[in-house]
């Protein structure tokens, strides 16, 4: 059977948004994944076929997709494998998604532009909700300014109960909680741990929120964007409502999330994999509810003048997507992109950043299908 897409893990929380989103939308998808874990109703969906992978073991990957022979790969596996999957993507002709990268990888899978250019491939690292959809916010503001000097960009979420439930991948999770961010600072990249921020930053959905330095590759892609207009400032914040940051934190201090080997009788265990196998089984609550506000502040000058604009993306938790809670926001934007480059909306070859090629207002008025509003100093835009 030929497929619409294929999505590599498939099984975790955004493989699992976005494999339900590009089946309900009609597509015919191929669902990789090292385990079928709750994944029983979207691999039941009559367009959808399971396939079991090991990223460790890429050849095989290689021949299961390829017999697939999908045009699109939808990449929601842990970024550890992004530049192997990228460049499988490119020997099978195939376009490329996926959410985002560390610097090194990120400069990596740029450096193949050429080769996507001339096999009439395009490739897209880093859509989510941030990187994502703040990307293309700043894709849309950037031409109202002559100059840009300044750049604040983050998340912040809250939910209705003091209950913890997992936000997000616990493997991006240890690295933003624990190691410095790279800011650049008066046009130097400097390090700072997270909580070296000192800003209680007012989200337009959540309030007031302690923020924290974020290491991200928003701090390169924004670079590589602005640099033509000057940009000397860039960081990025992360705000968690205080029951989980402190669980959060905790898992992170007391080593839940390394990935030196441990020892238990016989077996050689990852802490971190124990940790993600163990958050995998933590139930969302009947009732429990989240907000997200994805966040945009531009500071710069136009004709001579100070000029400053803030974008904001809200997102909820949505009726019959519950057990998602409000992480559709990093879901939804890579199904809209695939769709987007499968039906010609998108015709730019090449390796890009989302800033570099996704059109800002078709892509949010898919946005709003899904119910995430788009927000430019205060008013609604979609």
């Amino acid at each position: 059977m030929k497929y619409d897409f294929v999505v590599i893990g498939a099984n975790g929380i955004q493989g699992r948004i976005v494999s339900r989103g590009l089946l309900e939308d009609g597509h015919s998808v191929l669902l990789c994944a090292i385990d079928d874990y709750k994944m029983e109703k979207i691999i039941d969906h009559p367009k959808a076929d399971f396939a079991l992978i090991d990223l460790r073991k890429m050849e095989r990957v290689k021949r299961v997709v390829k017999k697939a022979a999908a045009p699109i790969v939808v990449n929601c596996a842990v970024d550890d494998y992004n530049l192997n999957v990228t460049k499988m993507a490119l020997e099978l002709g195939m376009h490329y998604i996926d959410l985002g990268s560390e610097e090194q990888m990120f400069y990596e899978q740029l450096s193949l532009d050429k080769e996507f250019k001339e096999k009439g491939l395009t490739g897209v690292t880093g859509i989510g909700s941030t990187p994502g959809i703040t990307n293309v916010m700043l894709r849309h503001i950037k031409p109202e300014f002559d100059t840009i000097h300044t750049v604040h960009v983050g998340f912040a979420w809250d939910s209705n109960m003091q209950v913890f439930v997992t936000p997000f991948s616990i493997d991006a999770i240890a690295y933003e909680f624990s190691e410095p961010a790279k800011l650049l600072e008066n046009g130097e990249y400097v390090l700072r741990y997270p909580d070296e921020a000192n800003v209680d930053y007012y989200y337009k959905s959540i309030g007031k929120q302690k923020t924290r330095y974020t290491k991200h590759i928003e701090h390169h892609s924004y670079y590589e964007y602005l640099k033509d207009v000057g940009i000397k400032n860039i960081a990025v914040f992360s705000s968690f409502p205080p029951h989980s940051y402190v669980a959060l934190k905790s898992l992170v201090d007391l080593g839940f999330t390394t990935k030196e080997p441990v020892q238990v009788d016989s077996a050689s265990i990852k802490p971190l994999d124990f940790t993600i196998e163990a958050m995998r089984k933590i139930p969302v609550p009947e009732g429990y509810t989240e907000k997200e506000n994805l966040f945009l502040k531009v500071i710069g000058t136009k004709n001579g003048k100070n000029k400053t604009i803030e974008m904001d993306c809200v997102a909820h938790t949505q009726e019959g997507w519950e057990e998602h809670t409000c992480n559709v926001d990093t879901g939804f934007p890579a199904v809209i992109l695939a769709e987007m480059i499968m039906d010609g909306r998108i015709p730019e070859r090449g390796m890009f950043s989302p800033e570099d090629i996704v059109p800002p207002e078709p892509f949010f008025q898919e946005l709003a299908k899904r119910k995430l509003s788009v927000y430019k100093d205060g008013e609604k835009i979609n």
